[in-house]
């Protein structure tokens, strides 16, 4: 029987972002499942659900929870940047047989708020009750803290794909010491799977200084794998295959 990969997007993303890893490891032997987080299943156009601001991350989990334990198989669970964090809280609620994080969103005790980062979030964050509402990045932010490494073509293709994100879920993942719901809490003793942590030397909204904290957290289980020539949209940034090239071979040593 194929192995499952579970592969969950991140922020402001929708699964069809996963396109390239999913055709790659489909070719590679893999059964491969692109789940849609709550509220992202929308037309890049069209304005959000209200509801989707104060969606947060253990409402994003809950539903990835129920859709995972309908598969017939232990998954291996891969996330992409916010993706990343709702694929370690995952790891402590359910069987994984391996875990795979994408320049991934830190959990609750590393902090990440580091100046780039402030950057990419500041249109958003200094605004009045920012957790209560979806909000959307503009172009400009895009440009510099997600998918700087791409084409100024493919930038603005890209871009055109993004879709509103819950307020709540990003002021739990920078602000977790005032999140009294503990949203962003992950217990490491209970990921006991082998995990993998790519990190992307020019990743400016989850910076390498971060990722790496986020594979220590994990050291008797991790490998950390750092790409200089790449920053966060790893997804489909030139030389991508480089990145699932690796995978595959780890997994292949690991699971």
């Amino acid at each position: 029987m194929k192995q499952t990969i579970v592969m969950i997007h991140g922020m402001c993303s929708t699964n069809s972002h996963w396109a390239n890893y999913k055709q790659f490891f489909e070719d590679h032997g893999y059964r491969c499942v692109t789940p849609v987080l709550r509220f992202h299943d929308m037309h890049p156009d069209a304005e959000p659900d209200p509801a989707l601001g104060t969606t947060g991350l253990l409402d994003y989990t809950e539903d990835l929870e129920k859709e995972i334990k309908q598969i017939d198989d232990t998954p291996i669970l891969m996330g992409h940047s916010m993706g990343g964090l709702l694929a370690q809280i995952l790891t402590t609620k359910i069987p994984v047989k391996a875990l795979v994080l994408l320049t991934p969103a830190s959990p609750a005790g590393i902090m990440a708020l580091k100046y780039s980062v402030i950057k990419t979030f500041s249109d958003i964050m200094f605004k009045w009750k920012f957790w209560k509402k979806p909000f959307l990045f503009s172009l400009k932010t895009m440009k510099y803290g997600v998918i700087n490494l791409l084409p100024p073509d493919e930038q603005e293709k890209i871009y055109r794909t993004f879709v509103y994100e819950s307020g709540l879920a990003g002021f739990q993942i920078g602000f977790w010491t005032f999140d009294f719901s503990g949203a962003a809490k992950v217990d490491k003793k209970k990921i006991t799977c082998p995990v993998l942590v790519i990190g992307a030397q020019k990743d400016k909204i989850t910076p390498v200084s971060v990722v790496k904290k986020v594979a220590k957290r994990y050291k008797t289980v991790s490998t950390y794998k750092e790409f200089s020539d790449h920053a966060h949209w790893v997804l489909s940034e030139p030389g991508w295959e480089d990145i699932t090239g690796y995978i595959a071979s780890w997994l292949n040593d690991n699971v």
